[in-house]
């Protein structure tokens, strides 16, 4: 329903519900997403990514794991592997399915800690300015002056190999990125009428952060975090491919590619799908994020 509140100067406000809003808001982004070849592109290479990450062990036709020597290196389109088999027998499609959990896993956690990391610093460096902002910053710059795989496979040396010792890698290497981003964003945000009105009036810090400069935030965020999450698959495969990452025999891209590595001239799919599947899912992220930028850039409806 929509209710209807009468003002004395300016008629009729029609006010819609939360439930309302949320369903509008949907319809809204459905309709952009349509409008966008690309958008559609990437959203729906998502959708296949997630949904064989999260039910991929249900639908894999063999075990991943399962060695046959006697079938070893059957090429795709062999009866019963459409994808064929690696050097151990293991049915490479299964393999393929089974490794874009892991993918996915380090995707997502690695964008959530490393996003809830990088923005708290980041508002605290933007906010409260002065030495605080001076230190951080300082921090951020000699993290950024090393390349991003190579300050990951540092930290993964250290800590060793192993799923979750990639995501601690992947998570202390990728929080500068939102720590810069949101200083940047609370700098301005700080400048802002509302802002200084309520620091003017005497509202407390900590209220300020969380109902008019956290609410702001949210855009650039997702947007980021869009972009990044592929940045950490990539970074994870090139880590598993020099042996630093995901270990063997559990299935993960990167490991896949190294494994199929000594046998590129004479079993070329063992490479080759597997760099399909990182190249889809990075594509696809990538499509994704660039809509997402578009459609919740304030300019684009103008």
């Amino acid at each position: 329903m929509v209710s209807k509140v009468t003002g004395v100067d300016t008629g009729e406000i029609e006010v819609l519900p939360v439930k309302a809003k949320r369903k509008s808001k949907l319809r809204y982004f459905l309709k952009e997403l349509m409008k966008s070849p690309t958008g559609v592109i990437g959203f729906s290479i998502m959708v296949i990514v997630i949904f064989l990450g999260v039910f991929g062990d249900f639908i894999t036709p063999h075990d991943p794991m399962a060695t046959s020597l006697a079938q070893k290196l059957l090429p795709p389109l062999s009866e019963g592997h459409i994808l064929g088999t690696d050097q151990l027998g293991r049915d490479m499609l299964s393999r393929i399915i089974s490794g874009t959990k892991v993918s996915l896993i380090i995707g997502t956690v690695t964008v959530v800690f490393a996003g809830l990391i990088g923005t708290i610093i980041g508002i605290i460096s933007g906010y409260f300015r002065g030495w605080v902002d001076v230190v951080i910053m300082r921090i951020v710059d000699v993290s950024l002056s090393v390349p991003f795989i190579l300050l990951v496979l540092v930290i993964s040396t250290v800590l060793g190999a192993g799923l979750k010792n990639i995501i601690i890698s992947l998570v202390i290497a990728g929080w500068v990125a939102y720590a810069r981003i949101v200083r940047s964003e609370v700098l301005a945000l700080r400048e802002k009428e509302f802002v200084v009105a309520s620091i003017a009036t005497g509202v407390p810090r900590w209220e300020i952060i969380f109902k008019h400069i956290v609410p702001n935030l949210y855009t650039p965020i997702i947007v980021l975090s869009s972009l990044q999450a592929a940045n950490y698959i990539i970074a994870e495969a090139g880590v598993s491919f020099l042996g630093f990452g995901v270990q063997p025999p559990q299935p993960a891209w990167g490991n896949m590619l190294s494994e199929g590595r000594d046998f590129i001239f004479s079993a070329w799919w063992l490479i080759t799908f597997p760099g399909i599947a990182i190249l889809l899912t990075a594509l696809g992220i990538n499509l994704l994020g660039d809509w997402l930028r578009d459609v919740l850039d304030p300019e684009y409806n103008k």
